[in-house]
């Protein structure tokens, strides 16, 4: 089980609920400095889980709870881009 501490060590994301009238890209980089601020042994997931669990089930319209839960959604998969094939059509 994580804690308060390890999940939000700063303190951002509880701070980010309490701004009135914060912005979505606002969150984002409110995110980012959180991510950066996780110790390298919390699992992000099941921190980002918790975060959602404690602040976003009470403010579920909140735009930090918005991007937590995309926080948990699998990046997109990576897909070529570029090189000589793109470059080059075929010969054949």
């Amino acid at each position: 089980m994580i804690s308060m501490d390890e999940a939000d060590p700063k303190g951002l994301v509880r701070e980010s609920y309490r701004i009135d009238g914060i912005t979505p890209g606002e969150c984002r980089s409110i995110f980012v400095d959180w991510a950066l601020s996780v110790a390298a042994k919390v699992n992000v997931p099941e921190a980002l889980q918790f975060l959602i669990d404690s602040y976003g089930a009470q403010n579920p319209g909140h735009p930090m709870t918005e991007v937590l839960r995309e926080g948990l959604e699998s990046p997109p998969q990576a897909r070529r881009r570029g090189g000589r094939a793109a470059r080059v059509p075929d010969q054949y």
